[in-house]
């Protein structure tokens, strides 16, 4: 049993057995994503660890991605997914072994990017929110304009603006490309 709550075994249960039986998900739509806390959750305070929320938050954006279709086509064109930032913000704790859901919905997107809310939701109510910026990879190096990859899964980037918190959100945690100077400077 403490097997299965470990990170990759249960990033595999959700992507290739739950998103399955499962079925498909609008790419617009709302994927939830049920887990309960299990003990290597846990941290001292006995509470799921703050760390073990964007693990599981990278488990549920895999289980949209394979359920709104994108998995298939990422794979036959050797691209991957990364998160470029995020920020969560924690509301109450989430205890042993209690069920919740992350509910994942795509915000936008921009050239570099696709923006994500996550929400940690427990009875209706919603205990921690994280707003993601995720980037396309290739496999073979480089990164992956968003123009290219809303062509390749048929959708219209126009149909998906990014909402203007979220554009000032992305130009504030964007560091420069990793071809640029990116110095440690602080100011006092």
């Amino acid at each position: 049993m403490l097997k299965v709550m470990h990170m990759l075994p249960r990033t595999l249960l959700h992507l290739n057995v739950k998103a399955k039986a499962k079925g498909k998900t609008a790419l617009h739509g709302v994927s939830k994503t049920t887990f309960r806390v299990m003990p290597t959750d846990l941290d001292v305070l006995m509470h799921m660890n703050n760390g073990k929320y964007l693990s599981l938050l990278d488990i549920a954006r895999f289980e949209w991605i394979a359920r709104a279709g994108l998995l298939q086509t990422m794979r036959q064109r050797g691209w991957y997914t990364v998160v470029g930032s995020q920020a969560i913000t924690y509301r109450k704790s989430l205890q042993l072994f209690q069920k919740f859901t992350v509910e994942t919905k795509l915000l936008g997107v921009d050239e570099r990017a696709c923006y994500i809310e996550q929400r940690f939701v427990r009875n209706g109510e919603i205990y921690a929110r994280a707003y993601v910026a995720g980037r396309f990879l290739k496999r073979g190096g480089g990164t992956l304009p968003m123009s290219e990859v809303a062509e390749a899964i048929g959708i219209d980037p126009a149909d998906f603006p990014l909402p203007d918190d979220l554009q000032h959100f992305a130009s504030t945690l964007r560091l420069p490309s990793t071809r640029s100077a990116a110095p440690s400077v602080w100011h006092d």
